[in-house]
């Protein structure tokens, strides 16, 4: 089992789960390297209240493109409605919702990089359940091995051998240049809300322009709300949101956040949950405890639609271990981690021990996940499969691989990619924040 390195670990994805060298390589050398399509059940759309529209975009992260669409069409950011947040660096193509809006407003939407379809219109808003999971067609450039299509295709059988790869987070899941959506989640659950939001708002990184570092670190080292306010770019929309309501209402962190659209604000304490996660993850690894094959103590989840479903659990007992082994055998049962919150059960056996030892590391109960200084950012927790089950398809031209596979939703194309290339090296982007 290979270590992974030390800016992965430090996200608590540890180790690989192929023991094959890797072949370097760029990823995201353009947009179009990285296309995504959601995937869906079929559906009909037979009237009512919420428009629904697919989107192409391309060099967008969903949230800016929400907010740019709203600010266009002069409505509330909390009208619309997706089912997953999509990479910037890509083109991608998803559905979102919008309620009360006639189609003929579209019109008013002049955006760059951006293509809009109506579908139809429907009773309810477009959510995370609706989505079955994302087609990838995602290329590698200048891999480094001196024969690329052998070294892929060995890394490819040790998956096909290992039943896939660990289902870790991404490093999307917690900020590709700033990741640091994941502390301001564990400041909010350990109840440090003014904290969380200097965080959010103030902790420079390298990989953010020079005029962004400057304007973060006078306000995380002198707290002055105010000066930050006139110094801040202006594309830091988000962060410039929070100030002005800090300006309006002194002292009141707790309801800094509620300036953010729902699904942005619940992102920080569902990253500190996926840190914990791939700490477990990790520690199960570390352990010699199967992903792929539960043990007495696991807690299962059974399949839906061919994909894990987390409302369907079973605890794993002497008495059905040889059953539930069969079911996962056949892909119908999976083992599963727990994303803890305050209604989480935890696991028994060993790997309840590794459950409870990260907890206690980190000093949390499931029920600190409650966020008492603002409710609505609390979670209460679910379970995730550990083994995201996987085999790409893969072509090679000279020193560029292209990868084709469908992930179910939730899980991330970069811990399949991290596999083949032992190290993600992501172009820059040019500008933006």
């Amino acid at each position: 089992m290979k270590a992974a390195p030390e800016q992965e670990r430090a996200l608590g994805m540890d180790y690989f789960i192929t023991d094959g060298p890797g072949c370097g390589g760029l990823l995201r050398s353009c947009p179009e390297d990285f296309r995504v399509e959601e995937v869906y059940q079929e559906q009909r759309y037979e009237g009512g209240r919420y428009l629904v529209l697919e989107i192409e975009k391309t060099n967008w992260d969903t949230h800016h493109l929400i907010r740019e669409m709203a600010r266009h069409l002069r409505v509330s950011q909390k009208r619309f409605g997706w089912a997953g947040t999509k990479d910037k660096r890509a083109v991608t193509s998803q559905r979102i919702s919008i309620m009360n809006l006639d189609e003929s407003e579209l019109k008013r939407v002049h955006l760059p990089d951006l293509k809009l379809r109506v579908l139809g219109r429907t009773n309810r808003s477009v959510g995370l359940g609706d989505l079955l999971g994302n087609r990838f067609r995602i290329w590698i450039h200048d891999i480094s091995c001196p024969d690329p299509a052998a070294s892929l295709s060995m890394i490819t059988e040790e998956i096909r051998d290992q039943g896939g790869v660990p289902n870790y987070f991404g490093v999307q899941r917690f900020g590709d240049a700033r990741p640091v959506t994941h502390r301001v989640g564990e400041a909010l659950v350990k109840g440090g809300i003014e904290e969380a939001v200097f965080i959010y708002l103030a902790m420079p990184f390298p990989g953010e322009l020079e005029r962004t570092r400057v304007a973060r670190r006078a306000l995380w080292e002198n707290k002055d709300i105010p000066a930050a306010l006139k110094s801040y770019p202006d594309y830091l929309t988000f962060e410039i949101a929070i100030l002005n309501y800090l300006v309006g209402h002194p002292g009141d962190y707790a309801g800094s956040f509620g300036v953010l659209s729902q699904n942005l604000r619940r992102l920080f304490v569902h990253a500190y949950q996926s840190y914990l996660f791939n700490m477990i993850l990790s520690r199960r690894m570390e352990a010699g405890l199967p992903l792929k094959r539960p043990v007495v103590g696991d807690v299962v989840c059974f399949a839906r639609n061919g994909q894990p479903d987390p409302e369907k659990l079973q605890a794993v007992t002497e008495e059905n271990l040889d059953a539930v082994n069969r079911l996962a055998e056949r892909g119908r049962a999976f083992v599963t981690l727990p994303l803890i919150g305050y209604e989480t059960a935890l696991a028994e056996g060993d790997e309840g021990e590794i459950e409870r030892r990260v907890l206690r590391q980190e000093g949390l109960s499931p029920e600190d996940f409650r966020v008492d200084a603002n409710a609505d950012l609390g979670s209460p927790g679910t379970r995730r499969a550990a083994m995201l089950r996987v085999v790409p398809e893969i072509s090679v031209e000279g020193s560029s691989a292209g990868l084709d596979f469908f992930l179910p939703a939730g899980s991330y194309a970069t811990v399949l990619l991290r596999e083949y290339m032992k190290s993600v090296t992501v172009i820059p982007e040019q500008g933006g924040v």
